[in-house]
């Protein structure tokens, strides 16, 4: 059985953003439960040289906007990385979910073997699309991802591993 470009991206970005999109609606219920300022949560970070949970956020949607947009070979939408509420934030995820929503299967004929090229670390990258879904976008992708998770149970909100899984 072979899994398809398509299936290995777009279904598993949808379902981790839904899912962060509950854990941090648990932050944002916890911060008030707690009388915290929402803010504490939003900037907080692992460590010093880590970035903040609202750019982990950013950083984890601009993954899951711009693999299936690179290998389905459209422009890679541009979002201004100006959140500053939770509300903000699971805008940006919802409008990434509604860009998710426009891709089909056949967008990914051929993907797996589409060069493509990207910009590592201040260095032009190219290389074969399975590779690049599978060793970059995805472990960028789930690396934002736990570490948003990291910061809010760093900071006592009460989750677990099946609200990091999507259990709703």
């Amino acid at each position: 059985m072979t899994i398809s470009m398509y299936e290995a991206s777009v279904p598993v970005f949808s379902e981790r953003l839904k899912a962060l999109s509950t854990i941090l609606a648990a932050a944002e219920q916890n911060a008030l439960e707690r009388k915290i300022d929402p803010q504490v949560f939003l900037t907080s970070r692992l460590a010093p040289d880590m970035f903040a949970l609202t750019r982990q956020v950013q950083i984890a949607t601009d993954h899951a906007k711009g693999a299936p947009s690179r290998l389905a070979g459209r422009e890679v939408p541009s979002y201004e990385d100006n959140e500053a509420s939770f509300a903000d934030i699971q805008a940006r995820i919802t409008k990434t979910l509604d860009l998710l929503a426009t891709f089909s299967a056949a967008d990914f004929d051929g993907s797996d073997d589409k060069v493509i090229e990207l910009k590592l670390g201040g260095r032009e990258r190219s290389m074969p699309g399975l590779q690049y879904l599978l060793h970059v976008a995805m472990p960028n992708f789930y690396f934002h991802l736990t570490t948003a998770y990291d910061i809010l149970r760093h900071n006592g909100v009460p989750l677990g591993k099946a609200t990091f899984l999507g259990a709703r």
